[in-house]
């Protein structure tokens, strides 16, 4: 038997589960501004495993870095949920919450 899919598919979920909460701090503490070590972060793991001959790795990276992509419309995502009130605002950043409610008004 070959375990190999069976493996990819479970770091895949582990990964993304890792990566949901990553999100949801980040947007708390800093707000949208990181997306771009998203980005950084993304592009590097998806280049690395280009260039690795092992499966489980190469999969491993291309996985985080395709993940680590998605977080940038899911941080964006995370700031929309924050403004309607499904999670909380962080009370040392209320001043950024308020510029965006005051420029929709």
């Amino acid at each position: 038997m070959y375990y190999t899919g069976i493996i990819i598919a479970i770091v895949t979920f582990l990964t993304i589960g890792f990566w949901h909460p990553i999100v949801i701090k980040t947007e708390y503490h800093f707000g949208t501004r990181p997306w771009v070590v998203y980005l950084l972060v993304g592009v590097v793991c998806i280049l690395a495993a280009l260039f690795i001959e092992n499966v489980y790795l190469s999969s491993f990276l291309g996985v985080f870095g395709a993940s680590a992509l998605w977080g940038i419309g899911e941080l964006f995502a995370q700031r929309r949920r924050v403004l309607k009130g499904w999670f909380p605002k962080n009370p040392k950043r209320l001043a950024d919450y308020e510029d965006h409610t005051a420029a929709s008004r």
